[in-house]
């Protein structure tokens, strides 16, 4: 019998990442370098590197970046039988840096991903996957909007683990009413909410400290509830509990960062791996120190899919750090 596949749903994209070490803003950029990336992209291979059995349903152009995206998804395992391909629109692309204080932004020029649509989830066989990701890129136009929202109805409905990166880039809004709006049915559904400190502040209100991020995830009936804040560390609740406790919080692991693309979605599929492995029945700190511990290597080397750990290394890492 085979093991049923974690399927991420979004964008697979091209990063065109800054490799100028003092520019903080994409202004200042003079050398961009392009890599394999995309969110739900990165999460399902960082999956795959973990052992789990992951599979990819998107859409991109016909051109030599998709060539590249499937190449790469591909020498990771992942099965991208549901990645389309469209000569309607071009691979999408996104431009990635860092601030001063080494965290990442991103603008993304969306194209072939957002023409994600209905057929595409309603043959995905999601009703035969042990999990799905989703993310709020592909939320932020439709038809791809549709899709996703349809994709976690139909996961909802077969009991099959809905796992949001809320994953916010506020250039492709509107207003953060309108990516609320957009994001309310998926967060009625969600068994997993990972989000960041500045996603807070989008989805709930623009001043809001960790502790009143968490409270307000709780609300949203999602299980699990995972707050990170980069380099400051992460915080973690659970069903039957909304506000945090000491034990609630883990530090960031201090290491040498040299880009932080795909740290995040490496933290993502880690907390996966673990809720995987405890028949979706609990999260412990120590589950969180290990998403911490492969968000950590991540940053140390260019990302984001080159970056991605192995199991093996995220284990010699924590035995490394255990001291």
């Amino acid at each position: 019998m085979s093991v049923r596949p974690v399927l991420s749903l979004g964008e697979t994209l091209i990063d065109l990442i800054s490799s100028d070490e003092g520019a903080t803003s994409l202004e200042e950029v003079r050398t961009l370098v392009g890599r394999p990336g995309g969110a739900p992209a990165n999460v399902v291979v960082a999956l795959a590197r973990l052992g789990i059995p992951s599979a990819f349903c998107g859409v991109v152009g016909v051109d030599p970046f998709a060539s590249k995206l499937r190449s790469t998804l591909s020498a990771d395992g992942v099965d991208i039988s549901r990645l389309r391909g469209t000569v309607d629109a071009d691979t999408t692309i996104a431009f990635a840096w860092k601030d001063a204080r080494g965290d990442g932004h991103f603008r993304l020029l969306r194209m072939a991903d957002r023409l994600l649509d209905l057929p595409d989830v309603e043959a995905a066989g999601i009703e035969q996957t042990s999990a799905i990701v989703v993310g709020s890129v592909a939320l932020a136009a439709n038809p791809s909007r549709r899709a996703v929202t349809r994709a976690v109805e139909i996961a909802a409905d077969a009991g099959i683990p809905v796992c949001f990166d809320v994953n916010m880039r506020p250039t492709l809004w509107t207003s953060f009413s309108e990516a609320r709006e957009a994001c309310q049915p998926i967060l009625d559904h969600a068994t997993l909410l990972k989000l960041s400190l500045d996603d807070a502040r989008v989805l709930f209100r623009e001043e809001i400290d960790a502790e009143s991020a968490l409270e307000a995830a709780a609300a949203t009936g999602a299980k699990f509830r995972v707050l990170t804040d980069g380099g400051r560390g992460a915080w973690f609740t659970s069903a039957g509990s909304s506000k945090p406790t000491r034990e609630c919080y883990v530090p960031a692991f201090k290491v040498s960062a040299v880009e932080p693309t795909g740290a995040g979605d490496s933290f993502n599929a880690a907390i996966i791996s673990r809720l995987i492995a405890r028949n979706w029945m609990d999260l412990k700190r120590e589950d969180v120190v290990f998403a911490a511990a492969s968000g950590a290597l991540t940053t140390t080397r260019r990302g984001a899919i080159e970056a991605l750990p192995t199991l093996a290394e995220i284990e010699t890492f924590l035995h490394a750090h255990s001291a």
